[in-house]
C-alpha cells in the first residue's frame, strides 16, 4: 500500500514534520508535489460542484482537490487494492506503523477509512470490526469534516477521478458527506489513527484554514449574528430527535478520539 503525502515545494518545513513522524512510526511514504493556488490565480474561476452555490470554493480549496486528485491517479493506477493518502501537518498515534504497514485489517467492502479525527461529533454504526492493536472499523453514518488522512480502494480512487473531471468539489464534502458519498461504503477508524497538529501541539495552523478565513474576512463572511431563541430551541429538539433516532437504528453519536501518540505496551 502506497501511503501518500502531500506536500507544497514552498512548505519544507512540513515536509520536514512528516519525514519525522514516519520515521517514529518505523514505515516509508511518497511525497506528492501539492498543487500551490499562488502559482494558477485562476483556479476559482472554475466550473464548481452546486452545493457550492452560496460560498464558492476559493482557489485554495480548488488546489487541495487537485492535489488529492494527484493521489488518487497514483493509487488508481497502482498494483495495490487500497492507498492512503495524507495531509503534511498530521500527527500519528503510536501504534500507527502497524496498520499502515498492510490492508490485512481493511473491511472487504470498504471504499473508504477515515484515519483521522477532527474531534468534532458525527455518527457511526455501534457494530465494530477489531483491526488488530487496540483500533476498531466502524461505518460512518454523518459526515465528518477533513481529509487529511484516509484510506481508498483502487476502485473508488479512480470512482473519485471521474466525478471530479469536470466539476470541481470541496474534498472531505465529496468523500464523508453521507449524501454526496451514498454510493460508497464509509468506515470510520476508532481510535483515530492521526489527527491535524493544530490540534494536537499546535505548532503547524492549517494553511488552507488561514487563506479560507482571509478571504471570508475580506468578503464580510466571518461575522457572525446571535441566532434567534426560537432558532436555537428548535436546533436543540431536532438534535434530540436525531438522538433517538439513532439509538433506534442501532447508531450512536461520537467525538472520535485520538489513539495516545506515544505508543504504549
Amino acid at each position: 500500500m502506497k501511503r501518500l503525502v502531500i506536500n507544497l515545494d514552498r512548505s519544507p518545513e512540513r515536509l520536514a514534520h512528516m519525514t519525522a513522524e514516519f520515521a517514529r512510526i518505523n514505515i516509508g511514504f511518497q511525497r506528492v508535489a501539492g498543487i500551490d493556488s499562488k502559482q494558477y490565480p485562476d483556479l476559482a474561476l472554475q466550473p464548481q460542484h452546486a452545493i457550492h452555490a452560496i460560498r464558492p470554493l476559493s482557489g485554495s480549496e480548488i488546489a487541495c482537490l487537485h492535489s488529492h486528485r494527484a493521489c488518487w491517479t497514483i493509487i488508481a493506477q497502482d498494483d495495490a487494492p487500497y492507498g492512503a493518502v495524507f495531509e503534511d501537518d498530521m500527527v500519528f498515534s503510536g501504534k500507527a506503523g502497524a496498520l499502515l504497514s498492510n490492508t490485512s485489517w481493511v473491511p472487504a467492502d470498504a471504499d473508504v477509512v477515515k484515519l483521522e479525527t477532527f474531534f468534532s461529533r458525527t455518527v457511526i454504526q455501534r457494530r465494530r470490526s477489531a483491526a488488530g492493536n487496540g483500533f476498531s472499523v466502524v461505518r460512518l453514518r454523518k459526515g465528518h469534516p477533513g481529509a487529511g488522512g484516509y484510506l481508498l480502494s483502487r476502485q473508488t480512487a479512480r470512482d473519485f477521478l471521474e466525478a471530479t473531471a469536470q466539476i470541481n468539489i470541496a474534498v472531505d464534502d465529496l468523500i464523508f458527506d453521507p449524501i454526496l458519498s451514498a454510493s460508497k461504503t464509509v468506515y470510520q477508524l476508532v481510535p483515530a489513527l492521526c489527527a491535524q497538529d493544530q490540534f494536537v501541539a499546535d505548532r503547524l495552523p492549517s494553511l488552507l484554514d488561514q487563506e479560507r478565513d482571509a478571504a471570508r474576512t475580506a468578503s464580510g463572511l466571518m461575522t457572525r449574528r446571535r441566532k434567534p431563541t426560537t432558532v436555537r430551541i428548535t436546533r436543540e429538539a431536532g438534535r434530540t430527535i436525531r438522538w433517538i433516532a439513532d439509538f433506534c437504528r442501532f447508531r450512536r453519536q461520537i467525538v472520535v478520539p485520538l489513539d495516545p501518540i506515544e505508543a504504549t505496551d
